[in-house]
């Protein structure tokens, strides 16, 4: 009696009264730096996307917003993304000019999300990554202050230059956040784009409603409690995989 077969990939998808899986190359697209590596890998997350727009209904966001918010709910399955994630009416088009423009440096508040981010695909558009939360002069003068580390991170990162024309990500500390907000409103900091979307319980949703009055400088933020780094990073990657379809369109 020979062995059970084991179930292919394809047999143990949903099918969803549609086609998903397709033949190697039916989902590429113009994008190649800002895709998965493999054939297999492009047509889940492509078969994933389109899941996602059956399944989330009707939305108010613009063609150059969903794509962002529905890699968001791609990242943590949570439909509430549609909803609850918020743009300043120059936040996309402020992104894509950054990440096009070259050697912009991506802040973020913890090395989570500096780890999560596809290093090829940053290179492709010369980013670099910062964050300051584990410097041990950061540490000490959050001692010294009585404050936090994620507040001394955004101090330093304001000395360091780094923070003017910056994309700006905040998963996970509030603090950064408020403070970041601060510097911009007192001290004329100037970021290209603040994507805030710290998570928790204390001053979480505060931080965001404090950065949604911001009008000097455009933001993504998500309302309420929900966030994280792992949503940074994917609002980062949408980005990259527009700006690169934006490349090829000029090309």
């Amino acid at each position: 009696m020979s062995p059970p077969r084991k179930p292919s990939l394809r047999s143990v998808l949903p099918s969803r009264g549609k086609k998903l899986l397709g033949r190697p190359g039916e989902f590429l697209t113009a994008n190649t730096v800002t895709e998965q590596l493999t054939a297999t890998g492009r047509a889940i997350e492509h078969d994933s996307f389109a899941i996602i727009d059956a399944e989330a209904g009707p939305h108010a966001y613009t063609a150059e917003q969903w794509p962002l918010v529905r890699r968001m709910i791609h990242a943590s399955a949570d439909f509430e993304m549609n909803g609850l994630t918020a743009f300043h009416p120059d936040a996309m088009h402020a992104g894509l000019r950054a990440v096009l423009k070259g050697d912009t440096p991506l802040v973020a508040d913890v090395e989570m999300i500096c780890v999560g981010l596809a290093k090829p695909r940053l290179a492709h558009f010369g980013l670099t990554t910062h964050q300051h939360i584990s410097d041990a002069d950061v540490i000490a003068a959050a001692q010294a202050e009585n404050s936090t580390r994620a507040v001394q991170a955004m101090r330093k990162a304001q000395r360091l230059g780094t923070l003017d024309g910056a994309i700006v990500g905040i998963g996970n500390a509030p603090t950064a956040l408020l403070e970041l907000a601060r510097l911009i409103r007192t001290e004329g900091v100037r970021p290209a784009l603040v994507i805030g979307m710290p998570v928790g319980f204390v001053s979480a949703g505060e931080s965001k409603d404090l950065m949604m009055t911001v009008d000097a400088v455009p933001w993504i933020a998500i309302k309420g409690r929900k966030g994280g780094s792992t949503l940074v990073v994917a609002a980062i990657h949408a980005l990259l995989s527009l700006a690169e379809a934006e490349q090829k369109k000029a090309a």
